[in-house]
């Protein structure tokens, strides 16, 4: 299953990830507490989890060609919650555990 990763720089990773959840549960399949969160949604899954400084996010999806456009909705519907800060999304092939 194609993945990616990427670690977001931020004191407010644990808001948006609620925020992000909130956004979706009307949606998608949908389960979070402040500091983990998991997000099925039509193109992939989107798992995240928060610390003090930084958000952690990794994207997963069955058809490599989505995976692109599913890091993209993500990061897009991140940084219009984050609009008083500038987020950067360095996405990484993601390792296998």
């Amino acid at each position: 299953m194609p993945s990616s990763h990427a670690d977001i720089a931020t004191e407010n990773a644990s808001r948006y990830l609620q925020q992000l959840c909130k956004h979706w549960a009307h949606k998608f399949p949908v389960e979070f507490d402040p500091t983990h969160g998991a997000i099925d949604l039509s193109l992939g899954r989107t798992v995240m989890d928060a610390d003090a400084s930084t958000l952690h996010i990794t994207v997963s999806t069955d058809e490599a060609g989505s995976l692109e456009r599913l890091e993209s909705v993500v990061a897009d519907h991140i940084k219009r919650f984050a609009f008083r800060e500038e987020l950067t999304f360095d996405w990484k092939p993601a390792t296998a555990a």
